[in-house]
This record gives C-alpha cells, structure tokens and sequence, in this order.
C-alpha cells in the first residue's frame, strides 16, 4: 500500500493537493471585523490599520518634506551613516574574532593579526566619534522636527474622528489616501509665513477646515451638527481644555445613577432626571456646591430655568462668570436638554470659530471641480431629495452631455453601453438608484478606475440610498454629498408651487379651484413636517411623497368639474377621499387615521373661502391669480414655524430640541472606543464591578413559588385578578433571576474566574454606557437609563410584594405591570361575575379622573380599581374642574390624578355614553406610540372641541422615562 503524504484542502466541493510552499492571504477594508473564535484560532490575524501615533509620525514626515525638506534629507542621510558604520563595526569585529580563532601559535608572532587589531582600534574610534557626532545631530534635527508636531498631531485627530463617523453611517467611509491628499493640499495652499509659529497655525486652520467642509459635504443634516460637536470637543480634549470627566458627564448626564440612592430633590418642579444630572455634574470641582445652591436659592433657579433661552440669560449664584462656554453647555446639558443644541453651538463658534457654527450648502459646481474621471461622484439620498436637475442644469452650463440610467434588473447592459461611449467622448453619466445594483459596483469602478486616457470630459455621478453592503471601497474612491431638501412650511410651499404649472392653474374657472388647490398644498406640507415632531407628530413617520399629492389634486379639480353650482363642493366626500384613500391609504396607524381625518375636516369646509379663514395666525390662503403671485406670498412666509401651526402646543418644539439633542449625545456616546482605561483613572471593569456589587446589593430577594402559591390560594385562586398577580409574579422572578445571574457572572469574568463571554461582553460594555444589557433587555421592559430601569425594577417589585404578602393595594399602579391590558381585562371580568345577567362581550370599560391623588386615597372602590401613576402628554389637567387644559410653557408631562376605571354594560339602555364633549384619549406604556405599547383608551372631559386635543396628539403615558 501506498501511503500519501501530500496534503489535501476542499474548496468549495472539490479535494487539491495542497503543496507545502502554498501560503494564502485574505485582505478586507472592514476597519474592526469581529471573527469568530474557531476563525482566530486557525488563522494568523495581522491588525495593518494605523495608530494614532504611527499615524502622527507619518504625517510629521510629510510636514517636514514639504516645509523642511533639507532637514528630513539630512536626517535621511544621517540614518544611512549611521546604519554604515555599524555595519562596518560588526564586519571588523567579525574578521578579529575570526583571525583569534584561526591563528596557530602564539598570537604575538602573528604581523597580520597585529595589523587588524591596529586597524580596528582606529576604524572604531572614528566611528564612535561619527556615532557621537551622529547622536548630537539627530537631537537638533528632532527639536527642529517637534516643532511641526502640532501639525501631525492635529491631522491624525482629524483622521480617526472622519473613521468614527463611518460608525454613525456605514455610507460615510473615507479612505486614508483621500485624506492625506487633502493634508497636503492644506500645506500648499495655506498662507505662507517665514515664522514657524504663524506658519503652523496657518496650516492648522486651512487643514482642520478643509477636512470640516469635506466631511460635512457628505453627511445627512442631522450628522454634521453632531461631527462638528465632536470636532471641537476632541481638540479641545487633545489641548486639554476639557477634561475626560468633562466629557463623560456631557454625554452620559446622571444616567447611571439611582435616583432613590441619592440625596432628595428639593422642589417637585425640578424633574427627576434633571435632579440626577445635577448629583452627577456636582462630582466635578466647578460644580461641587451646585446641589446644596439649587436647594437654598430654589426660586432663582426657577426663574432662570423658566425664560425661553436659559443659555442668553445669566445663571444664578455666580456662575455666570465662573464658568466658560464649555462649563456653561455642561450646565444647560443638566439643566435644559432642549436647549443644547443652541450652547452647543455658542461652544462650537468660540472653540473653533464662528464659520464651524454655521450650516454648510453645498456648492455642486465646486464639488464638481474637485473631482476627475477617474473619481464618481456619489449623492447619498434621503426621503425627497433628488439631484438630477440640479446636476442635469450644471452639465448645461458647462455645455456637456448628461445622460441618466435608473438602476435595476438588467440595467447593467445599457450602463455599460453608455460609459464606453461617454468616456470615449466626454460627457456625464448619471446613475440613479445604485443600491439596486451591488452586484455591478466592483465591475463599475474598475471601468473607471483602471480606463486608459477617458476623456478629460467624462464623469460618473450615482446616487444611493443607504445599504449595509453598498462595496466599502467605492466609497473610499469616490466623492460623496448629500442634497436633502430644506426644512419648514415655506420650503415645502415652494418646493410644490415648482411642480404647478401655469395650465394646472388655470384648468378650471371655478372660484373654489385656486384656494382649495392652496389648501391641499398646505396639508400636503402639513403632515410632512409633522414627521420631525416623533410621536406628537405621527406615532409611525409616513413617506408622505408627491404622488399623494397629484391624486388628490386631480380628485379635487375632477370633483369640481362635476360638481352641482347649487349645492357647492360636497366637503364629506371631500374629507374621505384625503384621510381615508389618497393619504389615509398610507395610514395603518388608528389614532393616526383619527387625526388625519380631523386635520381634514378643520380645514376643508366652506370657511376656507371665507376672507377671515386662516389656517393659524398669518396662515391664510391668498387671493392670487397667478403663478408669480402665489410664489411671492409664500416667500413672505416665515422661514422657522411655530408648533402652532401644525396644531401642536409650542412645547412641542421643545420636545423636538430635546429629542435631536438626545439622538445626538447617545450617537457620540456609541461610537466611543470600548478601550480597558479610562481617563478618569478607573478602568472599565473597576468602575462596572461596583455597580454590579451595588446592583447585587439592592436586588430583592427571589420569591419563593410555594409561598407565592399558598397566599393566591389563600385569596381564591380561581378569581381573575389573582390570576393575573401569579403572572405577573412569575414573569418578575424571571427576570430578578436573569440579572442575579448575569451581575454574579460578570463579577467573576471581571476577576478572571470565567471566561467572559459575548453576553458578559456586553454587559459591561453597556452598564458602563449607563444602558441597559441586552440580556435584561430581551425579558424585562424599556428604560431611557440604567439607573432609571434598575430603580422601576425595585417599585415593580414593591408592588408585587405588597400586593402577595400584606393584601390588595388600594390603588393601582398599572405602569408597574408587564400586561396591563389583561389587569384591565380582569377587572371587567370581576365586575361581570358580580352582576347577574351580564355578558362579558358587552361590558366595556369607562372612567372617572377623581380630583384626589394616589396619597389622598384611603380606601378602594365600591366597583373598579383606582390607577395611578398615569402622565398627560400634549395637555395639562385642570383639577378644580375635571377637564383638559393647555399646557404650561416647558412643562412636557403633567401627572394625572387617579382614575377610576370601571365597567358599563353596553346592552341596558343606562350603559350607553351620552357626554358630547369627551376627548377619547389614548394610553401607551411608553412615550414611543406604537400598536405594542398602546393599553386602552379613556375619556376625558374637555370645554374645547375634542378635535382641538386630536390636532394637540394629546394622549397618556404610564412612563415618561
């Protein structure tokens, strides 16, 4: 038998002889790829991605080169002597030792031994005295080099801040060829100086604008503020202005803290989660009195929290002239979440300069001159942008050819046609929709990319959506920019009067033509800028688009082509046709399709054609014959609107500035490094030890099945409501028994006992982020924080407790509850068995809001259960008179007393509810309203018409957190 010692791989599902010299590499461009540990353990894994200081020294030798190119030749050289003469060295050190091995006899007698030996001594000393010399040399040229390192320094923090925004966006990758091409045009063309100092600091400037304008050309909106933030924020960090502390307390606030451990809030105004940001920011020296003040001057605080721009006005006790613009932000941060934006800003402007602080618009012409026809130009869309004309009229104005391609299945073809052609000739290629053709992309950069001599005409312009697989390296080839379409009632008017054309105007004579035209147009705005507002806007954002709006305009005019002269516009059919098919089509939403309706129904109705109809103050619908009139009114149009308009209270807007603020902090804190260190001392795992000892600490204890069962037993374990309890029950041990389990574990990985895993990895990864694990997550309930879940836990638990061991509570608090709808759901049970004759199908629930609350309360009710601990959104409450009222400004959530919730029988001729003015407002578990946290609906008495309250999105929420 012949035994073969070659050996032998699959690929794929063929067996080759494998020879011994084979080596295989794999390459990737991922920047962290995460392999798994069976791939670790076989593979060799070689980490090329540059440092920060290698980076730093890389492009100190390209400052020098270019500033100082005698120096860093002389350097060069000076390496190279060096490197000589050692090697001299160790060759005549070789040929003594060689010559002492060799020679037989006495070593005296041998003339050529004494003859190297002389030589050696005398090449040595000359060149130790060149080593010397060598040594002296290279301190002055690296005290000349240090001077430059400023520049470095700022150019590779400029790089990996562009790396971690690829974190925020998989579309924004940029390749470092592309950005060390923009460092050394900063060195051309920066203001020359014959005084280093001044010669820096221009380079500095040119460089760190530069790479500002570059980045923020290809990020969406909502990122360049964030970008320039963290921009000025990590130079400030690398001149050490701002300390790291500084910098985990502005973007972690009080997260981590539990508010029960800390010491109590002075005033009930003050909300919990601003009271444990203060505890937090008061662990930084500025701040350290700052909760005793808060406590001792209350109504200046007050006053100061309570003006429309706390930022402008002078801060209480002093602290206006200690602190500085960044201590200030740290203060608002606290303080005033919707108004971080705006000091954000004022930080922004006095750390970098007042250009950073201002929006960047894109210039295509420029763009268009940076790029080649070796580099695509590539437009990363967003809902309602398009580029085509823009760049269609800038290829007109160059006098070039453009041609467009909408991408899809078997586009590839004519593609392919057109960039030969194109690149033959000259002229544009545009192709549109690129995320429906990834396949094509590595093929399409290589056309480019490697295509000998195209014409210095040609160039390729794409545009994309964002997609997770869009090939890295195109990106890192290409110029990126976005184009997303401006913000607010004027931009919305004027970007669809430009759709309307001068025939469309005049297609009918019918006085309602023109203004009902305008009134569509304005509710076409309308509920797309609601969007921005989260769920006082819309609970799900809809994609609104321009086809909703052709359709009703055409149902509008066939409507009229039709319509009786007598018997005028028939406004019911009307008001269907808009909120229920051509924009409630879109709508899956219920209190979604309620509202559009009721927008719908405000508005269209003979008053429109009133002269005293406005939509709200300075809303009207103009009287204009033309097209040039209609545009003129709307550039009269204010270019920021009030919530107001939309129907909203204007705390809505304050909602909104919290919630940018909000997504922007969370971004930054996300795209962290997960380093060990921590630049307050502690590490990582240090600083996660004792919150998990703290956390094990406090966790109640597990509750005991046996004792659980004898006490439901004990109450009547058949009744609907203990039902419920010993559901609940079981669900609370789960997850008391998950966290023990998980913070015991950590505790031990953390001390090297076990391995930690992806789980445990996570945990401290997120319990050091002030978040909740993953593992917590998945079995338990939503939390903005940590300590905000942990302490909710701790009542839930509570509740439970009291409820099992010492009795039924008096009143309920239903946020605590993991399934409140089947606590509601008991309770029409209970009342049904205690009727005779009534049928569970037809009872249904109703309420009562009592003027007392939850401490007010000493005994249950005669029929129901009282609930409390229910929050007002979009409304307050008038407690004297039971009813709804407006808002008072900054005050987003109002506590609702307790509500009764009973049962009606629907079928006897009492049970039907006959109040008119009864806003129907719905309940969610959380402030994100969607179909899963939505409970019930309750009725609340109203002195305004309940619409008013639908445009407001009033509804109730069990947690405000």
């Amino acid at each position: 038998a012949v035994v073969s010692t070659q050996s032998t791989g699959k690929v794929g599902d063929k067996e080759c002889d494998v020879g011994t010299g084979f080596r295989m590499y794999i390459t990737t461009k991922l920047p962290n790829p995460a392999y798994t540990p069976e791939i670790s353990a076989r593979t060799s894994i070689i980490d090329f991605t540059v440092t920060m200081k290698g980076l730093e020294e890389q492009l100190l030798g390209r400052v020098i080169l270019t500033e100082k190119a005698e120096l860093e030749s002389e350097r060069l050289q000076m390496l190279e002597d060096v490197t000589l003469n050692k090697r001299k060295m160790k060759e005549l050190e070789d040929n003594l030792l060689y010559k002492l091995t060799s020679t037989q006899g006495s070593l005296v007698d041998d003339p050529t031994l004494i003859e190297v030996l002389q030589i050696t001594k005398v090449t040595a000393g000359e060149v130790n005295e060149k080593l010397v010399i060598a040594a002296e040399t290279e301190l002055k040229i690296n005290s000349a080099r240090e001077e430059f390192r400023p520049v470095a320094a700022r150019g590779s923090i400029l790089y990996f801040l562009i790396t971690e925004m690829s974190m925020v966006n998989v579309m924004y990758q940029t390749s470092l060829v592309q950005f060390l091409s923009l460092f050394d045009m900063s060195m051309e063309k920066s203001e020359k100086s014959p005084i280093t100092a001044k010669r820096l600091e221009a380079i500095i400037e040119h460089l760190t604008f530069a790479v500002f304008e570059y980045t923020c050309r290809g990020l969406y909106e909502d990122h360049k503020f964030l970008f320039t933030l963290l921009l000025a924020l990590k130079i400030d960090l690398s001149r050490d202005k701002v300390k790291h502390l500084e910098f985990q307390t502005l973007i972690k606030g009080g997260a981590a803290l539990d508010l029960n451990a800390v010491r109590p809030k002075p005033s009930p105004w003050i909300l919990d989660i601003t009271w444990l940001n203060i505890i937090s920011l008061s662990e930084l020296f500025q701040f350290n009195d700052l909760p005793a003040k808060v406590a001792a001057h209350d109504k200046l605080w007050k006053r100061w929290f309570d003006t429309d721009q706390p930022e402008l006005e002078e801060m209480p006790n002093g602290y206006n002239q200690s602190l500085d613009v960044f201590r200030k932000l740290l203060m608002i941060r606290a303080w005033c979440p919707d108004r971080i934006i705006p000091q954000a800003r004022l930080y922004i402007a006095n750390s970098l300069g007042q250009r950073y602080a201002e929006a960047v618009i894109l210039n295509l012409e420029k763009t268009w001159a940076e790029s080649s026809p070796e580099v695509p130009l590539v437009c990363l869309l967003s809902m309602g942008s398009d580029p085509t004309q823009s760049i269609e009229d800038l290829a007109k104005k160059q006098k070039l050819e453009c041609r467009s391609i909408s991408m899809g299945q078997g586009q590839e073809v004519h593609a392919r046609r057109l960039l030969q052609q194109f690149m033959a000739v000259g002229g544009w290629v545009l192709l549109q929709n690129c995320h429906l053709a990834l396949g094509f992309l590595d093929e399409l950069l290589d056309t480019v990319t490697l295509a000998k001599d195209p014409n210095a005409n040609f160039r390729l312009w794409m545009t994309t959506e964002i997609h997770p697989k869009f090939p890295i390296n195109f990106l890192q080839s290409s110029i990126k920019f976005t184009n997303e379409p401006p913000q607010g009632l004027k931009a919305g008017l004027k970007r669809t009067y430009q759709t309307i054309t001068k025939e469309q105007l005049d297609v009918t004579s019918v006085p309602q033509w023109k203004p009902m035209l305008y009134a569509v147009a304005f509710f076409h705005s309308i509920v797309q800028e609601r969007r921005k507002f989260g769920p006082l806007g819309w609970n799900i954002p809809y994609e609104f688009n321009q086809a909703d709006f052709t359709a009703t305009v055409q149902f509008v005019q066939n409507h009229l082509d039709d319509m009786d002269a007598k018997r005028g516009v028939s406004w019911g059919t009307v008001c269907y046709m808009i909120g229920e098919v051509q924009y409630g089509g879109r709508v899956t939403d219920d209190f979604d399709k309620i509202l559009l309706n009721t927008i719908a129904k405000v508005w269209f109705s003979d008053r429109m054609f009133f002269k005293n109809f406005c939509f709200y103050q300075g809303y009207i619908i103009p009287e204009c014959v033309n097209l040039d009139q209609y545009h003129a009114y709307v550039e009269t149009l204010p270019l920021s609107d009030t919530p107001e308009v939309f129907g909203l209270h204007p705390n809505a807007d304050v909602s909104y500035q919290s919630k940018v603020a909000k997504e922007a902090l969370e971004t930054i804190l996300n795209i962290q490094p997960k380093d060990s260190g921590g630049g307050s001392g502690e590490t990582r795992e240090s600083v996660v030890y004792k919150l998990a000892e703290e956390m094990l600490f406090k966790l109640p204890p597990d509750y005991v099945p046996h004792e659980v069962k004898a006490r439901i037993v004990k109450y009547g374990q058949l009744a609907p409501m203990n039902i419920f309890l010993k559901q609940e029950i079981d669900r609370m041990q789960r997850i008391i028994g998950v966290v023990r389990a998980c913070l015991v574990d950590l505790k031990l990985a953390i001390d090297g006992t076990i391995i930690m895993n992806e789980n445990l990895r996570d945990a401290l990864d997120n319990m050091y982020d002030a978040r909740i694990p993953s593992v917590w997550l998945k079995c338990s309930w939503e939390s903005s924080t940590l300590g905000f879940w942990f302490t909710e836990l701790l009542e839930r638990t509570s509740q439970f407790s009291t409820w099992i061991y010492m009795g039924r509570p008096t009143v309920f608090w239903m946020t605590g509850f993991f399934n409140p709808q089947g606590f509601l759901t008991a309770m029409r049970q209970e009342v049904t068995r205690a009727h005779k004759g009534w049928a569970l199908d037809s009872v249904v629930l109703f309420n009562d809001v009592c003027k007392s609350f939850k401490e007010e309360i000493t005994s249950p009710p005669a029929e129901g259960v009282y609930v409390h601990g229910l929050y007002l959104d979009g409304a307050s409450w008038d407690r004297k008179n039971s009813r709804l009222s407006e808002q008072a400004p900054k005050v987003l959530f109002v506590p609702l007393p307790v509500i009764h919730m009973f049962a009606v029988n629907n079928a006897s001729p009492g049970g039907k509810i006959k109040e008119p003015n009864l806003y129907m407002c719905p309940i969610y578990k959380k402030p994100r309203r969607t179909d899963l946290t939505f409970i019930t609906s309750v009725f609340l008495r109203t002195a305004l018409q309940p619409e008013h309250w639908v445009m407001r999105a009033v509804a109730l929420l069990c947690d405000i957190k």
